[in-house]
């Protein structure tokens, strides 16, 4: 499907076609943490009816995308520094085991997944498509979870999916303040998965280091330091 300004909606699984184009707008800063969601807008933007619009907004209701309050509507959930705090950090402990677990690589195939999410987010890059890019960026680091062969491990990673999306989208929107371009910011993603193909599991645990929470605590304090001097 193109981008949500481009007509209307096919009316086939219109309910999951509305919640994916709000989707991406969320992961792509276009609807900001907090911001209310207008129904009168929503529908003009998607060219869809009231009816299919409430029900994608339920959908990502219960993806813990959105919140919604009696007589305030919906509008985009937001994340407080603990909460980024302990998603990442429990996103860095399952990266780190499953790494621990799965390097070398010892399934050809898993590492193929991975190589394909990569591919993905470098179209994404290309097409300036951030909202994309950071779904695509979320299977590159459920594949490499998935190089363990852990299922638990995986439904583990998986359960929190949609709190690392809004994670992951607020890590990109930092890094672009930091002058981190999309391209710069596939190429660590590409250096990393390099890593991996190596097959030096303490190589790819000190990259991660510096790749997860730690990189996107400090970049936090600096683009809040930078708002701080310019207001």
């Amino acid at each position: 499907m193109g981008e949500p300004q481009q007509g209307a909606l096919e009316s086939l699984s219109l309910v999951q076609l509305a919640a994916n184009a709000i989707r991406r707008m969320i992961l792509a800063g276009e609807l900001a943490e907090g911001e209310r969601l207008i129904e009168e807008r929503l529908t003009e933007q998607l060219g869809i009816s009231r009816p299919p619009l409430r029900e994608a907004l339920r959908v990502l209701e219960q993806e813990g995308l959105i919140v919604t309050r009696p007589r305030r509507g919906s509008m985009v959930a937001t994340l407080t520094d603990q909460d980024v705090f302990e998603i990442l950090t429990l996103r860095s402990a399952l990266e780190r085991l499953a790494i621990e677990l799965g390097v070398p690589v010892q399934v050809p195939e898993r590492l193929k997944v991975a190589q394909e999410a990569l591919l993905e987010m470098e179209r994404c890059a290309e097409a300036q498509d951030r909202g994309s890019l950071v779904q695509a960026g979320y299977r590159f680091h459920s594949s490499l979870v998935a190089l363990a062969g852990h299922r638990r491990l995986e439904e583990a990673y998986a359960s929190v999916q949609q709190q690392l999306l809004l994670c992951m989208a607020r890590n990109l929107y930092a890094r672009e303040h930091y002058h981190e371009g999309l391209p710069e910011h596939v190429a660590r993603h590409r250096y990393l998965l390099e890593l991996v193909e190596a097959g030096n599991p303490a190589a790819v645990l000190a990259e991660l280091a510096v790749h997860g929470e730690r990189s996107f605590s400090e970049l936090q304090s600096n683009v809040g330091k930078r708002s701080a001097s310019s207001s």
